[in-house]
């Protein structure tokens, strides 16, 4: 607050209290407000205009000191507030993460069959948050008190987050790679709503030296013919900025649209890229 403000505040405060009705033996009030006070050679009205504790006097006064004091202002126990929900649910935050970020890194399923309260089983995040809190009195409290509705563990919310830490190690993927040559290892299969998919792996040698292997990502696809996936495969390298004149290797496996050598994917791919040797993938051991 603007210190001009507090004083002409404080003073209409002031004011506003002085102008009421005296308290008890009080008296004096508009002298000391309005008309002034001349009367110095009368020093017991002063005593009287003070009078006890409960005094107007001494109430405006205490309630002027607390107006100048910012921490007892309302605007800061709001901040307050504020600052401890973001504490909290920072603290809630963090503790889903720990637990996605452990179940992408084992490779588990988080979602259970029956994940309601009265479930013995609710999947492998729910209980693994559960057992988070059980050890930590911090995490348990926040949970605890937080409302159904912001519990954060919504499995849109878990897709979300695992969607941001994909993203984060894509990246790290794409920036070890750097300007260096690779080749892919594609395979394709349905996924459990019948839906073709292609994923795609990419094999190239890192900074240490080092032959690396690393999923770059699955991408839907509407048939499994050679343009499709050539289409999906350039949709891919175009997302993640890279070029398929870097391409030096190509592995799948020994089905007609992937070896043919007039129409599959191997040939469509040495048609743009004639560096791109293919390789059956079972060389690979994928």
């Amino acid at each position: 607050m603007d210190v001009m403000k507090m004083i002409d505040a404080f003073t209409t405060y002031l004011a506003s209290f002085c102008r009421r009705q005296d308290v008890g033996m009080q008296s004096g009030g508009d002298s000391f407000v309005t008309k002034g006070f001349n009367s110095w050679n009368k020093k017991e009205k002063l005593d009287l205009h003070v009078r006890g504790v409960n005094s107007a006097h001494n109430q405006t006064l205490k309630n002027g000191e607390n107006l100048m004091k910012q921490n007892q202002h309302i605007q800061s126990v709001f901040v307050k507030q504020s600052n401890l929900d973001k504490i909290e649910y920072r603290t809630q935050l963090n503790a889903i993460v720990d637990c996605i970020r452990f179940l992408l890194h084992r490779g588990l399923a988080f979602r259970g069959h029956d994940e309601s309260n009265d479930s013995s089983d609710k999947g492998n995040f729910l209980k693994l948050l559960q057992f988070l809190a059980d050890h930590n009195d911090v995490i348990n409290e926040v949970l605890q008190k937080t409302p159904k509705n912001s519990k954060l563990t919504h499995p849109d919310i878990q897709k979300d987050i695992m969607n941001a830490v994909a993203y984060k190690t894509t990246n790290a993927i794409i920036e070890d790679l750097g300007s260096g040559f690779f080749s892919i290892l594609v395979d394709e299969s349905r996924d459990i709503l019948i839906k073709e998919q292609m994923a795609v792996v990419l094999r190239y040698v890192d900074k240490k030296r080092i032959v690396t292997e690393r999923f770059l990502g699955i991408v839907h696809v509407a048939d499994t013919s050679a343009l499709s996936l050539k289409a999906a495969i350039e949709f891919l390298f175009n997302k993640y900025a890279l070029s398929l004149s870097r391409l030096r290797g190509q592995g799948y496996d020994g089905a007609s649209n992937m070896q043919d050598e007039f129409n599959g994917l191997k040939t469509l791919i040495l048609k743009d890229n004639k560096s791109a040797f293919y390789v059956h993938c079972f060389a690979h051991q994928l």
